[in-house]
């Protein structure tokens, strides 16, 4: 897959033993170079640092080249859709949906597109390690990389940015588990499980059409009237 390979290329290793993110890195590699399509469920866990959690979980779908979709049904429905192209956020009961463009995309469910080789982290991570003692892997024979996004400030940042993120990994090299930290105490976590590699996925499953009566609201024209 090349965005692994892209990593080994582009990012410092500045863990104590550099061969183990490497073997980590090329395993990870290995797993998803031949899946065209890859079907998981996933439960994702929000915490905003004060004490409160928000927990979600569904179906999330990949098809090379980098398109996504997550499907959410507990809670509440909700759709989150990358085309290619755009990227589209859909709550039914809001009867509104966000889009924005791929590239202009800050959000994290974006570049796991990394399982079906489109997303590029070596544009988001300036270095990646093996984590050490305080970020143990949930389960034994698991394996975490923690990545530095380049953005980030370790001893001080903007509220809400991203300070890293930890890919965990089983004894399989399957994605079982992404962690994002940011400034503030703030924490989302996306857990994976029931992989399933080369499966019929529908094409329309990663178009989006807003039903009649959606309002779409346009994340660079919000962004430009802010500013």
């Amino acid at each position: 897959m090349a965005v692994v390979t892209l990593l080994l290329l582009a990012l410092p290793l500045t863990t104590g033993k550099p061969s183990d993110t490497r073997a980590a890195v090329r395993a990870l590699e290995s797993r998803y170079a031949h899946a065209r399509t890859l079907k998981a469920v996933f439960f994702e866990r929000y915490s905003d640092g004060k004490g409160a959690v928000q927990a979600e979980s569904g179906t999330v779908y990949f098809s090379r080249p980098g398109r996504m979709r997550w499907e959410y049904e507990s809670p509440e429905q909700k759709l989150f859709i990358v085309d290619g192209t755009n990227v589209w956020f859909y709550v039914p009961a809001d009867r509104t949906v966000s889009r924005a463009k791929l590239k202009e995309s800050s959000d994290w469910r974006t570049p796991i597109a990394l399982l079906v080789g489109k997303a590029d982290l070596s544009r988001l991570c300036r270095t990646i390690e093996m984590a050490g003692p305080a970020s143990l892997p949930s389960r034994p024979g698991d394996t975490v990389l923690r990545c530095l996004p380049r953005n980030s400030d370790e001893s001080a940042g903007a509220s809400g940015s991203l300070r890293e993120v930890l890919l965990e990994t089983d004894s399989e090299a399957r994605l079982v588990r992404v962690t994002l930290h940011e400034v503030g105490g703030v924490e989302t976590e996306f857990r994976f499980g029931n992989w399933e590699e080369n499966i019929p996925i529908p094409e329309a499953r990663f178009h989006f059409q807003p039903p009649p009566g959606v309002t779409i609201v346009d994340e660079a024209d919000l962004t430009a009237a802010i500013h």
